[in-house]
């Protein structure tokens, strides 16, 4: 069953914390990038958590505005740390570290304590 897409974010320090539910769409990205810029204007670099709860991936909108927002954000993130239940979102998060300067690591679900850990050391 597919789930709607939405978008929760919190922020400790420099760390975004972004659970993504669903198939993202480009309307999805009008509420992750203020955050982002917000963040990154504040401290330089940052530092993004990502959930993946019964993610879908994204429609073309939202691939573009990812690729456009990793673009001009290449050197702003410091690490990203991505948490799924998948195969391939195992597969996502070594393919995600060929477009960003970022350190990248993918945990499991059960490991998302330590997940935390590493995104804030």
């Amino acid at each position: 069953m597919k789930t709607t897409a939405h978008v929760d974010e919190f922020v400790h320090g420099r760390v975004l914390d972004v659970n993504l539910h669903g198939k993202l769409s480009r309307s999805d990205f009008d509420h992750i990038v203020p955050e982002t810029e917000r963040l990154i204007q504040k401290y330089g670099k940052i530092r993004i958590l990502v959930i993946l709860h019964d993610f879908d991936g994204w429609d073309l909108g939202a691939t573009w505005e990812e690729i456009k927002w990793e673009a001009k954000h290449f050197n702003h993130v410091d690490r990203i740390a991505i948490v799924g239940d998948e195969r391939w979102h195992k597969r996502m998060a070594s393919l995600c570290g060929s477009f960003t300067t970022a350190r990248v690591h993918y945990f499991a679900l059960d490991a998302l304590d330590a997940a935390y850990q590493w995104v804030d050391a």
